[in-house]
């Protein structure tokens, strides 16, 4: 199958006939100076050995170099058949916690910026399984349903944001609920939860929807970020760094919750993890815990990864701009008799 990777690009392929009008109009003005300069038969006879139609040769042959090159931008591609393949693994959702204490910077360089990078380089250990997104504050909200692709996985994590909740709050349970209600029905021994949070949980029903769902054969492991001695949540507020302010307008300090998000792990028959233990080293013991799930086996339809041709394009046109500079305006002696413009 062909395509081009960037068939977009195709598009400067349209300067080539704005060039081509330059090129005419900068014709008529040249030949417009000699005939000022003196008699045009006259001036033939004083540069004989000037062609009459390399400055046209040269032009189309610049032309063609321009278009080669932006064929060779668009780089072409050429892939080939789609076919099936069979692969192992489980169901595993990443749940984000998006509120705004995840904003503090008790650790660098804050807790939302920690967990995001976190939850990256853990679906890079777990490529082989479905993995789904939910980002969760007050409420949860299904982000990324459970997929094999997992830079588009990826890309909505690095977008997570409080800014895209409309009110604010922690409620682990719903996000717990949301997973549960996510699966297939007849999915009971192959699928997984990773919440990522600071704990504070302002819903209070975390642990029993972490037995309800555990009970139902949905494993639930809890990652803390940020620290017990906490820090204040910084805000923008009308152009200026504050920090968000109680009723009585004293600064909130955040703490990090690690006895809740211990007690929903065990409720929910996973392990507690602290990030502040090194992401490698979180993710890796992770990983090892996901692989101890009973697998299940998917069935997937992919393309083989398409082979570029650019370069090619690129050294055709290196060779036409090589001809394009060794060809002079003087004419050729085996075709000084042939005017191929007339």
């Amino acid at each position: 199958m062909f395509r081009f990777e960037h068939s977009t690009y195709l598009f400067f392929l349209a300067l080539i006939p704005l060039l081509g009008i330059f090129f005419i109009v900068a014709q008529q003005y040249r030949k417009k100076a000699i005939q000022r300069f003196g008699d045009t038969v006259l001036m033939e006879r004083l540069m004989p050995e000037m062609s009459r139609y390399k400055h046209e040769l040269k032009f189309l042959l610049l032309s063609l170099c321009i278009g080669t090159l932006v064929v060779a931008w668009a780089n072409p591609q050429w892939g080939t058949k789609k076919e099936k393949v069979n692969r192992k693994g489980i169901d595993l959702f990443i749940a984000l916690d998006i509120s705004e204490s995840m904003l503090a910077e008790d650790v660098t360089p804050s807790r939302l910026l920690r967990a995001r990078k976190f939850s990256q380089d853990l679906i890079d250990k777990v490529k082989g399984d479905n993995v789904g997104a939910i980002f969760f504050a007050c409420n949860a909200y299904m982000q990324v349903p459970l997929t094999a692709d997992y830079a588009f996985a990826e890309m909505f994590i690095a977008t997570a944001d409080p800014g895209m909740a409309p009110s604010q709050g922690t409620a682990i349970g719903e996000a717990i609920d949301v997973a549960a209600r996510s699966f297939n029905e007849d999915n009971k021994n192959h699928k997984a939860l990773i919440i990522i949070s600071d704990g504070e949980d302002h819903d209070g029903n975390a642990m029993e929807s972490a037995k309800n769902a555990y009970s139902d054969g949905l494993l639930t492991f809890t990652v803390g970020v940020g620290s017990s001695e906490g820090a204040f949540i910084p805000i923008q507020l009308q152009g200026r760094t504050d920090f968000k302010r109680d009723e009585s307008g004293n600064p909130v300090r955040s703490q990090m919750n690690e006895q809740m998000l211990k007690d929903v792990a065990n409720a929910g028959g996973g392990v507690y993890f602290n990030l502040a233990a090194g992401s490698e080293k979180v993710a890796e013991a992770l990983q090892a815990h996901i692989d101890m799930i009973e697998k299940q086996e998917f069935e997937q339809r992919v393309f083989n990864e398409y082979e570029s041709y650019f370069q090619w394009f690129i050294g055709l046109a290196i060779i036409i701009l090589l001809v394009e500079f060794l060809l002079s305006y003087r004419r050729n002696k085996y075709l000084a008799s042939k005017d191929f413009f007339s």
